[in-house]
């Protein structure tokens, strides 16, 4: 009866050890957090979206809210040049007195986070 027992615990560790030896992808195939896409603007500006995790995009949607449910664009921009948009660097409202594309880039932006919130 011992040696059930052992040769159990044998391959339960066996077992144990093939899983951990699975590639990452496998293990989880739908991990989105830190998901990654390059955007070029009609103005040829290249952008870099980068997904903040779910927790992170669904605090985003309810800090935009105003009282009565309703997204205020200015704040949700705000935090999507702070949270999604990793390149170019340092992007805040003002970066758009001196380029081109405003909408462009946060309609993009936002149709990136809606397809990995989905």
């Amino acid at each position: 009866m011992a040696e059930k027992k052992n040769n159990a615990t044998k391959n339960d560790v066996a077992a144990a050890q093939a899983a951990q030896n699975v590639p990452k992808e496998l293990k989880k195939p739908l991990n989105k957090f830190g998901a990654q896409e390059d955007f070029e603007a009609s103005d040829g500006t290249k952008y870099k979206f980068q997904f903040p995790g779910t927790r992170r995009a669904q605090e985003i949607l309810d800090e935009t809210k105003n009282g009565y449910g309703v997204v205020v664009d200015s704040v949700y921009y705000e935090r999507i040049m702070k949270d999604v948009i990793v390149e170019p660097l340092g992007m805040d409202l003002d970066y758009w007195d001196e380029h081109e594309g405003y909408r462009e880039v946060m309609n993009a932006a936002d149709n990136f986070l809606g397809r990995l919130l989905n």
